[in-house]
């Protein structure tokens, strides 16, 4: 089968997607782990899920590039949904499902 651009837009939209989750997760738990005196300690939860689920995100964006592993790489795109940047990972997740056929 023939190679598209839809895979590639795909894996670049969910690795944009999960570094910018992986620098705001870094920043919100930064700033729970300096201002719990502020009341506002409770940041860091929501930090180190968000640098988790971006991780995932750039290794799904990866295989998404590669066209390997469809599942990790759907997983990956759906990983970018999370924030106000969940516009990419949407178009992320339906660009990458409209490749599947490209992966092995």
């Amino acid at each position: 089968m023939e190679k598209t651009w839809k895979p590639t837009v795909g894996g670049v939209l969910a690795i944009i997607g999960g570094a910018i989750e992986v620098i705001f997760g870094v920043v919100v738990a930064a700033v729970g782990s300096i201002g719990w005196f502020f009341g506002m300690g409770w940041f860091s939860a929501i930090g180190a899920p968000l640098i988790i689920v971006g991780i995932i995100a750039i290794v799904g964006g990866t295989y998404a590039l590669k066209r390997r592993v469809w599942g990790l790489a759907l997983v990956g795109s759906i990983c970018a949904l999370f924030g106000p940047w969940g516009l990419l990972g949407l178009l992320a997740t339906i660009f990458v499902s409209l490749g599947k056929g490209e992966f092995k």
